[in-house]
C-alpha cells in the first residue's frame, strides 16, 4: 500500500496556509515534466479530493496526490524547512535517483 507521510512541522505549515486562506481540505501535491533531471514537485491548496487522487492525513493535516504522482513519490516525507531566509516544503523521496545542480527537478 502507497504512504506519503507528513512531518509536524509540514503539518503545521499547512494548517497555518489554511487558515489564512480560510478554505481547503489540504495541501495537492503532484508531480510535471520539467528541468534537466526530468520531474519537478507542483504545490497548490486541495479544495476538493478527485476520483483519482489519495489523501494522507497527519499530524491533523492532509496531503492530497493523484495516482500518477503517487506512483513517483511512493515513501515520501512531506517536510517543510528554514534554510537561512528560505522557508519551504521539501520531499524526503527515497525514489530519486538523480537531483539537477540546482534542486529544481528530479529523476526516478
Amino acid at each position: 500500500m502507497a504512504h506519503i507521510s507528513i512531518s509536524e512541522a509540514a503539518a503545521h505549515q499547512i494548517q497555518h496556509v489554511l487558515a489564512e486562506r480560510g478554505s481547503g481540505i489540504g495541501l495537492r501535491v503532484g508531480i510535471k515534466p520539467s528541468g534537466c533531471s526530468g520531474y519537478a514537485y507542483v504545490l497548490d491548496i486541495a479544495d476538493k479530493a478527485g476520483a483519482d487522487d489519495h489523501q494522507f492525513e497527519q499530524h491533523g493535516a492532509t496531503v492530497v496526490i493523484d495516482s500518477e504522482a503517487l506512483a513517483v513519490m511512493d515513501g515520501t516525507e512531506v517536510d517543510y524547512i528554514n534554510e537561512g531566509l528560505n522557508k519551504l516544503f521539501k520531499f524526503n523521496n527515497p525514489n530519486v535517483k538523480d537531483e539537477c545542480g540546482c534542486g529544481e527537478s528530479f529523476s526516478v
